[in-house]
């Protein structure tokens, strides 16, 4: 999947994705946050207005897209890219996890993994900033953002064998 990215002067930016086939979804992203979607039967086609969006809207149908309200596959996991190499995941710390009961300064993740811990979802409670002496626990969803390698590991530490 391919994803073409150019400015449109005094407008914003203009992403084309590339679908099945040659179709290509077209979204234009206004500086004053407004979104329009539109539908090409390929590259070389006028694009079909969809429609628009707000720019709250649009942050929580991409936060639905993307799977934070559901997953429809069971997984312990989410994936964001923030760039090409760095990842934003969501992991469950199994119950077996090495970790589990030890502050992030004592588990030394940032020296041995190299993952950096955001945010720890505990129940209803976020814990952020998390501080080098935030204890993670059996249950916790941890919030982190590494490389894909990094990230791989930090999976097996927390006994997250699904990941994202």
């Amino acid at each position: 999947m391919a994803i073409y990215e150019s400015d449109l002067p005094g407008v914003g930016k203009k992403f084309e994705i590339e679908l099945q086939g040659s179709e290509r979804l077209v979204i234009v992203t206004h500086n004053t946050g407004k979104r329009e979607v539109y539908k090409k039967a390929n590259e070389d086609a006028d694009s079909e207005k969809l429609f628009d969006l707000s720019d709250q809207l649009a942050r929580t149908v991409g936060t639905i897209l993307e799977g934070a309200y559901f997953q429809p596959v069971q997984t312990s996991g989410a994936e964001t890219k923030l760039s090409e190499e760095t990842f934003l995941e969501w992991y469950d710390v199994d119950k077996t996890a090495e970790i589990a009961g030890i502050s992030i300064s004592d588990a030394r993740i940032d020296e041995q993994i190299g993952v950096s811990i955001l945010a720890i979802q505990r129940d209803e409670e976020l814990i952020t900033p998390v501080t080098p002496d935030t204890v993670i626990e059996a249950g916790d969803k941890v919030i982190v953002a590494g490389e894909q390698e990094e990230c791989l590991k930090f999976e097996k530490l927390i006994g997250d064998v699904t990941g994202a």
